[in-house]
């Protein structure tokens, strides 16, 4: 193909993303053009494209961070606002590392959809010495089949399990787990109408729904969390800034210590909660009291990019 007829293609590729609506024509029009040499399927994906199929389910991968994560048609694509999530799970593994010493820290990632947090984990941990002497073990849970396939690529390391939040675990690892991170869905289920066509019509709704005020996975986490946590085990949950005083408050009555981190950066916001610490004395001493809020700028570090399509 001439250099004149490959951009008088992407001339039009790009005029047609943008009446169907694209903000970023341009950048989507290229990845589609080199996702196949195949004019046919170029055109297809192109077609499926301005129909309004999101981006990633198309091209088969999503950015997150400086990875890309396998992803498949009707799995929840991860959003750039979860790398906050990903970051203060890196944190509240670096400080588990620095106490446990008698066992691997176990990381679970609830509700994973396709085990991005569960990738970045494992790319932390085969970057790092010390992890590579005593790597952390680190287990992904959802309960949509075609998310477990797609973290099971992604994670290929890690234990992925199918199942219903904490139903899917083995029982041995009761009371092990310093760290549970979870994007479980909190969009009202009145406001699912209103989201982005391609969150609303291309994603499984069990990745989206999270009942009449969007909480209801996260009173279920809250409520059967705390056997399962090792002492000083951290939960963080992801939610938005509307929503985080009341999920705070059932992570509080749930006896955690809580508090709301914000990154304006990527627009994230986590419920942070702990356990009670064990001291080397085997006193219990508690680390916090009450909730609060913190900069991510702390505990967070630098910016990221990431996948910013849709919104849930």
């Amino acid at each position: 193909m001439s250099e004149a007829v490959t951009g008088s293609l992407r001339e039009d590729v790009v005029a047609r993303l943008r009446r169907s609506g694209c903000v970023f024509a341009e950048e989507e029009a290229d990845l589609l053009l080199a996702a196949t040499p195949d004019g046919a399927a170029r055109e297809e994906l192109v077609r499926r494209r301005v129909a309004g199929e999101p981006l990633e389910h198309l091209l088969g991968w999503a950015e997150f961070g400086d990875l890309r994560v396998a992803v498949r048609p009707g799995v929840f694509v991860p959003r750039r606002r979860t790398l906050l999530l990903a970051r203060l799970a890196e944190t509240a593994l670096a400080r588990a590392e620095r106490t446990v010493h008698t066992r691997p820290v176990t990381v679970l990632e609830m509700c994973c959809g396709v085990g991005a947090i569960t990738a970045r984990l494992t790319a932390r941990s085969a970057a790092s010495p010390r992890a590579a002497a005593s790597p952390p073990r680190l287990i992904a849970a959802d309960i949509d089949p075609d998310a477990v396939a797609c973290a099971r690529l992604n994670a290929p390391d890690a234990l992925v399990v199918e199942g219903d939040l904490f139903a899917a675990l083995p029982a041995d690892l009761a009371g092990t787990i310093d760290v549970v991170v979870a994007n479980a869905p909190y969009v009202p289920t009145a406001a699912i109408g209103s989201m982005p066509p391609e969150a609303r019509d291309h994603e499984h709704r069990v990745a989206l729904d999270g009942g009449d005020d969007g909480l209801d996975v996260h009173r279920r986490i809250a409520a059967e969390v705390g056997p399962w946590l090792a002492p000083g085990g951290t939960v963080i949950v992801e939610t938005s800034v509307r929503q985080a005083p009341t999920s705070a408050a059932l992570f509080r009555a749930a006896g955690l210590h809580t508090r709301v981190v914000r990154d304006e950066r990527v627009e994230g916001t986590a419920v942070v909660g702990r356990t009670r610490h064990r001291s080397t004395d085997g006193a219990a001493r508690e680390h916090a009291a009450g909730p609060t809020t913190d900069s991510a700028r702390r505990e967070a570090g630098r910016p990221h990019d990431g996948a910013a399509t849709g919104a849930a």
